[in-house]
């Protein structure tokens, strides 16, 4: 089974990251695809948004990347069949400083992922989703290192572009340096407003800069996106119906038909 791991990633919070993490798993997951998130975000909101705890789980992607616990002892079941988590914390800031004499540090979570030990626990997932933080931190470094594609939620609003320029040159120093095969899969334009112009112009300029890698569906502002979250589930679990919801379901449709054409053209 070919497997997909996606860093979901902005140096800018708020952007709507996790959500689309949390509800992009749940409807890969409801369609029938097995979708490991791990929350590579040391305020654990995936996790939370998820319906776990952040507090004191010892088995977490903090444990796991110092070496503390083992992957498969990692690994939990969320509440929506077929999406499992690697949960996160605070602690897990402290890894910048714990692992700062270790050379190779940047490639710890693509060796665990993508290591010989990990084929038969990891060989289920049809997908691996990687939640990072809003920064351009270590943390960062190795969800790209890790990385197969990226998936870049852009905020509809003034100086959004700006912020991502910067990114694409981080990603492409990554690419150079420590992950060749790194490849954006597609920018999401996230929190748009139909009734704002500043949110058409945005969408038409990152249309033109970034050409087909813009996704032709668009996350509006949505108050049940906002409020799921506090109820320990996806916003596609807690209310289908909501246009948030249902922008979801439309992404998630664009981005298998990403994969039906690779293996179309493939052929």
């Amino acid at each position: 089974m070919n497997r997909t791991i996606l860093s979901i990633i902005n140096q800018k919070g708020g952007v709507g990251k996790t959500t689309t993490v949390i509800n992009l798993a749940a409807v890969l997951a409801q369609k029938g695809k097995r979708v490991l998130v791990i929350d590579l975000d040391p305020q654990g909101n995936a996790t939370t948004g998820l319906g776990k705890s952040n507090n004191n789980e010892d088995k977490n992607i903090y444990n796991l990347l110092i070496g503390k616990v083992e992957l498969k002892d990692s690994i939990h079941e969320s509440n929506i069949g077929g999406l499992d988590l690697i949960s996160s914390n605070v602690n897990l800031s402290g890894l910048e400083v714990e692992t700062a004499n270790e050379p190779n540090r940047a490639f710890i979570l693509k060796q665990i992922l993508k290591g010989q030990e990990s084929k038969s626990i990891l060989t289920k997932y049809e997908y691996i989703l990687i939640d990072c933080p809003p920064s351009l931190s270590l943390l960062t470094v190795m969800s790209l290192v890790a990385a197969d594609e990226l998936l870049v939620p852009l905020q509809a609003e003034f100086f959004a572009l700006e912020g991502i320029t910067q990114l694409i040159k981080t990603i492409e120093r990554i690419k150079i340096n420590l992950n060749t095969e790194l490849n954006i899969r597609g920018i999401l334009l996230t929190m748009f407003d139909k009734r704002n112009k500043l949110s058409s112009q945005v969408d038409k300029e990152a249309r033109n800069y970034f050409k087909n890698k813009v996704y032709h569906t668009v996350i509006p502002r949505n108050v049940r996106l906002s409020e799921a979250p506090s109820h320990g589930m996806p916003c596609v679990v807690y209310d289908k119906n909501c246009s948030g919801s249902k922008s979801y379901f439309r992404l998630t449709e664009e981005f298998l038909d990403q994969e039906n054409k690779t293996i179309g053209s493939a052929a």
